[in-house]
């Protein structure tokens, strides 16, 4: 759920943006976490099916996102003046949308604005922890070093991402392609030969009358029942922009079994990266959990690890905060963690903990992927032998019958 927020920082800075949380007390200790005093909080009217279509179609991608980013970040690497960089950028740039957006910051960067203020306006294209960890590096002033470290995440961020659409491409594909063989039997070849046994007084068997009734059915009605799936669709899509539609589908993600083995080693690998990225950038753990959770696109986990760092504030180490919620962080984590605290060296285990969890997620991607497709082959296979005997056991039936 988006808020638009107005409120004042530590140093009574004016500050005017958008925050994502699951409900409004999310809201505002995302924001106190950041230091900043909510004067007044309004929920975003949700967008319509209009709007989400044209901002779908016109959208900055992951992968436009990293090339701004790597690039960003190579220009401030080579010391050039910020408002220098945009100009450069805005120059360079050919995707439409992210043109004006390059253009519209750096108009805010040579009002007075603030980079992350700036970014903040443009909430639509960078995500809340990129914005996030630029507040932080401005505060810090490593903004150079953070914009790298922000180049290295989106870059792996977007392998992720590939890795696990290609990885679906062969499935959906297959799903799709039988759907539409169903479809061509059921409201062109069955109402075609259902006339045949009628006249031919041949028994049915139950299953074979079901689908040339469905035929007959689709094939004179088929406006009808387009309209109602369409519908149900719309309806379907619009529960779940909801909140209670983001939860359920977050929680389903974690406790659904093979999900989840393909879903926590990704959701490990992201959170793990942000923390020893913002740790080794000089950001304090309690604000770097906060930053994090906002990376990791799950409403439960952002809201856990809004607890955890409150608890991590009041003295609790991490590991043991983290322990407390198995089923959201493998064992391994705290673990680990306490290696970590125990050395001094949290960010490096952090690290670690990215580095072993992408193999893990890897590893698993691969084994579904081989273990999806004869799965999917053996399971088709059978539908289509359904499918067909249901035709060739009644034509093999008046076939005798004529003899």
């Amino acid at each position: 759920m988006k808020y638009r927020y107005q409120g004042r920082t530590k140093e009574g800075e004016l500050q005017v943006g958008f925050v994502e949380a699951g409900g409004r007390d999310g809201a505002v200790r995302i924001l106190a976490g950041h230091d900043v005093f909510v004067l007044s909080l309004e929920q975003v009217d949700r967008p319509t099916v209009i709007d989400s279509l044209g901002s779908f179609f016109g959208r900055v991608r992951m992968k436009h996102l990293a090339v701004f980013t790597r690039q960003f970040a190579t220009l401030l690497e080579a010391r050039l003046p910020l408002n220098v960089a945009l100009k450069t950028l805005h120059e360079q740039t050919s995707h439409a949308m992210l043109k004006n957006t390059i253009r519209q910051i750096s108009e805010d960067v040579n009002a007075g604005l603030a980079l992350s203020q700036a970014l903040e306006r443009q909430s639509s294209v960078f995500p809340a922890f990129f914005i996030s960890m630029v507040r932080s590096a401005e505060v810090v002033g490593n903004l150079d070093e953070v914009s790298g470290f922000l180049a290295d995440y989106i870059e792996k961020e977007q392998a992720l991402i590939s890795k696990s659409r290609s990885a679906m491409i062969y499935p959906a594909i297959v799903i799709v392609l039988f759907l539409a063989v169903v479809v061509i039997m059921l409201t062109y070849v069955f109402p075609q030969i259902g006339p045949v046994f009628e006249q031919s007084g041949v028994e049915l068997p139950a299953f074979s009358q079901f689908l040339i009734s469905s035929g007959k059915f689709l094939a004179s009605r088929w406006p009808i029942v387009l309209t109602l799936f369409v519908a149900m669709l719309a309806i379907a899509a619009d529960y779940l922009r909801s909140p209670e539609g983001k939860a359920l589908m977050d929680e389903l993600k974690v406790r659904m079994p093979i999900v989840r083995r393909a879903y926590l080693p990704l959701t490990m690998t992201r959170f793990s990266n942000v923390v020893a990225m913002l740790l080794k950038g000089g950001v304090p753990i309690t604000q770097t959990i906060q930053i994090a959770g906002q990376t990791v696109g799950n409403t439960i986990y952002q809201e856990l690890l809004q607890e955890v760092a409150g608890q991590v504030r009041e003295g609790k180490p991490i590991s043991e905060a983290m322990a407390a919620h198995p089923r959201y962080f493998p064992q391994l984590v705290p673990q680990m963690l306490v290696v970590g605290e125990a050395s001094g060296q949290i960010d490096k285990m952090f690290l670690r903990l990215a580095q072993f969890y992408a193999r893990e997620a890897d590893m698993v991607i691969g084994n579904l992927v081989d273990l999806i497709q004869p799965i999917l082959m053996v399971g088709i296979g059978i539908l289509v032998g359904v499918l067909f005997g249901s035709i060739l056991l009644p034509l093999y039936q008046l076939t005798a019958s004529i003899h």
